[in-house]
Order: C-alpha cells, then sequence, then structure tokens
C-alpha cells in the first residue's frame, strides 16, 4: 500500500489522407488495452504541397458499441475517462476492444496530408484517495452550494466528496460536472433517534419518516436492496446520538465526526470494543459541514481509501474491505500498516511465519505520540523525536488484529487530540 505509481504508455499512428478522400469519414482503428482508467488523444495535421490550402480534419472518436464522442474541428485533443470527459465526449468505462480515432476529411489539399495521432493511456493502478464521507449543502440545512463544496475539496487537493443532505436526494441529481472532484451520491436518513448516512446510489429511500424501530428496519432494507452502503453517525454524540439499537442492518460506523472531541473518543472506545469481540467493523470519518466555521471545514477528518480506480464503485468497495485510514487533515500526518504483501483492512493467513508488521508514518512532528492496539489494548507507546517519517515494526504473532493511532498536541484543542487512526490489519488464528 505504497503512494500512488502512475501506470501510463503512449502509442502514436500515422494516416495519410488523399485528396480523393474529401467528405469522407475515416477510421484509425486501435486496441482498447485492458485496465484503462483514462486517455487522452491529441492530433496534428500536416499539409502536403506547395498550394496554400490547408487541411481541415475533424476529431473524435467510437468504442467497440457507438460513438463516444465528437469535437469537429473545435478541439486538438481530448480525454474520457470513468467520471469526467471533456466536453462533447461521454465519460463511463473504457471497455478494452476495437475502437478507432473517428476523421472527417472536410478539406483535404491536392497533394493530401497527414494526421499523426497520439494516444496517451493511463492504467488502473493502486492508491490512496482522499476525502470526505459526510457534507452538507443548500439541499438541506447547509449554506454551501454543490459547486462551492466541489471546488472547496479541489482545492485541498482530495479526490471525492459524499453529498449527505438530510432527507432528501435532490443534490444526487445536482451535481457539478467541471470538477476533478468524484461526486459519491448520498443522503443522511435522519430520524428523532439518530442519524444515517446511505452511500452510493442516488435514490435510497422513497419516504424518510419513521417512529418505531421497525421502520428503522425497513428503511434500511429498502436502502440497501437499492445498493446503498450504510454508515450510522456519530453515534456517541451529545445531541444526536444513536438511540435506535445497534441491531440494524448497518456496515460502517462512523467515528470521527468534525473536530476531534470528547463524543469522538466514546465513539472510538465502543469501536475498540467491537474489535476485542471479533468483529470486523469498519471505521470511517466526515466532517459533517454544513456552513463557513471556525473549526468545522470539509475535510476534516479526511477519510483515505486505498483503491485501483477513481470511481464511486471502487471506492465503496475500498471502504467494504477496510482499506481506510482517517487524517485529522488533506495534509496528514499519515500511517500506514503492511505484513509482507497484506495491509490495513486484509487478514494475513495464519501459516504466514512472518507476523512482522512494518509501521510506516509520515509527516510527523515532534512530540507525536504513535499508539499501537490490538484486542489486547495498547501495545506499544512511543514519540517522534523529530519531523518527517518514523519507521516502527511490531510482531504481532498471537494477535487477531493490530492498529495505529497518532495523536498530536494542538492548541485549539488545549492539549493531545487525535490526528491519525487506521482501520486494523487482520490476522487468521489457527
Amino acid at each position: 500500500m505504497a503512494k500512488q505509481i502512475e501506470r501510463m504508455n503512449i502509442s502514436a499512428f500515422k494516416r495519410y489522407i488523399e485528396h480523393s478522400e474529401q467528405s469522407t469519414y475515416i477510421e484509425v482503428p486501435f486496441q482498447m488495452p485492458e485496465h484503462v482508467e483514462e486517455i487522452r488523444v491529441s492530433y496534428q495535421v500536416e499539409s502536403h504541397g506547395d498550394d496554400a490550402a490547408k487541411a481541415v480534419i475533424d476529431l473524435g472518436v467510437r468504442d467497440a458499441e457507438r460513438v463516444r464522442g465528437w469535437s469537429g474541428g473545435a478541439r486538438q485533443e481530448f480525454s474520457i475517462g470513468p467520471n469526467q470527459a471533456t466536453p462533447g465526449y461521454l465519460p463511463g468505462r473504457l471497455a478494452p476492444g476495437d475502437w478507432a480515432i473517428l476523421h472527417n476529411a472536410y478539406k483535404v489539399p491536392a497533394q493530401g496530408c497527414t494526421v499523426t495521432i497520439e494516444i496517451e493511456f493511463t492504467y488502473k493502478t493502486s492508491r490512496w484517495l482522499k476525502g470526505d464521507l459526510h457534507t452538507h449543502s443548500v439541499h438541506s440545512d447547509g449554506t454551501y452550494t454543490l459547486e462551492e463544496n466541489a471546488a472547496m475539496m479541489e482545492s485541498l487537493g482530495c479526490d471525492f466528496i459524499a453529498m449527505t443532505d438530510h432527507n432528501t436526494n435532490s443534490q444526487n441529481l445536482a451535481y457539478p460536472r467541471g470538477t476533478s472532484v468524484l461526486m459519491i451520491p448520498g443522503t443522511e436518513f435522519t430520524t428523532n433517534y439518530g442519524h444515517s448516512n446511505f452511500l452510493g446510489v442516488t435514490s435510497p429511500m422513497d419516504d424518510f419518516r419513521v417512529s418505531e424501530i421497525s421502520d428503522v428496519h425497513e428503511k434500511f432494507r429498502v436502502a440497501r436492496e437499492r445498493g446503498a452502503k450504510i454508515v450510522l453517525n456519530h453515534t456517541h454524540c451529545d445531541n444526536c446520538p444513536w438511540e435506535w439499537d445497534f441491531e440494524v442492518d448497518y456496515d460502517w460506523v462512523e467515528i470521527w465526526n468534525g473536530p476531534w472531541r470528547e463524543h469522538n473518543k466514546r465513539a472510538l472506545s465502543w469501536w475498540q470494543e467491537q474489535l476485542v469481540t471479533g468483529r470486523r467493523l469498519v471505521a470511517v470519518g466526515g466532517s459533517d459541514v454544513h456552513r463557513p466555521d471556525t473549526y468545522v471545514k470539509h475535510a476534516m477528518p479526511c477519510v483515505w481509501v486505498w483503491t485501483d480506480e477513481k470511481t464511486v464503485e471502487s471506492l465503496l468497495k475500498g471502504i467494504a474491505e477496510g482499506h481506510v485510514v482517517i487524517t485529522y487533515s488533506p495534509d496528514g500526518p499519515f500511517a500506514n500498516l503492511q505484513c509482507g504483501e497484506y495491509g490495513i483492512g486484509d487478514q494475513v493467513p495464519y501459516k504466514q511465519a512472518d507476523h512482522e508488521v512494518v509501521v510506516q508514518l509520515d509527516d510527523l512532528i515532534a512530540g507525536d505520540q504513535i499508539r499501537l492496539y490490538s484486542e489486547r489494548g495498547l501495545e506499544e507507546e512511543t514519540s517522534a523525536d523529530s519531523d518527517g517519517g518514523v519507521t516502527l515494526t511490531f510482531n504481532a504473532k498471537q494477535r487477531r488484529f493490530l492498529r495505529a493511532e497518532v495523536w498530536r498536541s494542538f492548541k485549539q484543542a488545549d492539549g493531545m487530540s487525535m490526528a491519525v487512526v487506521t482501520n486494523p490489519i487482520y490476522f487468521e488464528s489457527k
């Protein structure tokens, strides 16, 4: 689970176009390889002959099933990815197979012209993506527009944002498309006795009103049937804790809501208790940002997800697999756990002889406290004696899990406060 290493290659094609081909459509075939996340296409036209006529060659592309975009003579390049594309082109899956660059030979000199095409393939590669899983907008009781939320996340260098307005899904139908930030559809199912996020689907429920626990079970059933992932939010907060029972059918728990406070400590302790019982419950966080505030800010906390593609499906899959680290801000610090080829969220087979876990911590400052926890409780505590990175090793033999925390002294908190918490790496028992 190292930082991202981008994989790409570039293919170049030349096509001579004769004057006799003027006013015809021309295809330049190419093979879309497997595991491509994005393509970028550019082209240049070289006219031949001594006459002053300039070639005009239009541009487009098709996949194996349909035309995926057309820009005529308006653009010299375009890109297509799973969520975004140059205007005039359709984002979506880049299915491997027979594709072709499309040209309209609108005007060709008497002695012809040559089109040079360059295609850059960026491949899917596993990396950490970061963002916010709990935000609000003008679609409920927030003051930020969706465009403002996206712009804020983009300025922070974040990759995704979940739009979780209260008991509505209109935000999921109005998200801005001109942004590099992946918009995860969501709704905060808000009741008088607790809140939960439904993530990943545009319309997880038709009616939010409930009066008893059986109604809650029904809302969860419908949301799950429609494909939503379900998060119990700020379960131990003072104002709106989860007061329904915990026997509902949920996926993840929000242990870090907004600035680190006492209710987050209670949620952390409760989560640790669940892990000790043998439950593999994924912990997430979210800013719960509504409006400009001195302390409640976008991506504070920030959720990092290890995934191989920047899509809603891949992100939610990464969270479901427990590949999650939560940091107090998008700038870190950061902590990672690795045991051989296994990382955060993975289960290390019992037969693996070496259970030594490498704990890599980055962007620490002197005085940061590093704590390692297992089902036995606090296993090890040490302090960073300088700024930068720290590498620790821990023999996790006869442990069921190991997770890491980093605590830091913040002036605003008047003492030590959480800076990083990882989900566990697990160990198979005999």
